[in-house]
């Protein structure tokens, strides 16, 4: 079975029919062939952050992308460290 995609328009949209139009849950999953927890998550992306819900194809959340440089940055200044200890052990010992 494969995954299903749908566009950030029409995960607006099933929201909006619910939010807006005042169809019940059960009955907007139901015409729209999903799955009322998704329908619910979508709800409740949009509501928490209306810009940022629904990035699309790999398009990450502001949150999670700087989140991802923060872990970049860590692991660069880790090896840094790490070169730094070594540089450190090889001069004193070449000092004794």
């Amino acid at each position: 079975m494969t995954r299903r995609k749908f566009s950030r328009e029409f995960k607006t949209e099933a929201v909006r029919l619910v939010t807006d139009r005042g169809v019940a849950v059960s009955q907007a999953a139901r015409d729209l062939d999903l799955s009322e927890s998704v329908l619910r998550r979508w709800m409740r992306e949009l509501s928490a952050a209306p810009a940022a819900a629904f990035p699309g194809n790999g398009q990450m959340r502001a949150d999670l992308a700087e989140i991802a440089a923060l872990k970049k940055e860590v692991v660069r200044l880790r090896a840094e460290r790490d070169i730094l200890k070594k540089a450190t052990a090889f001069f004193a010992r070449e000092a004794t």
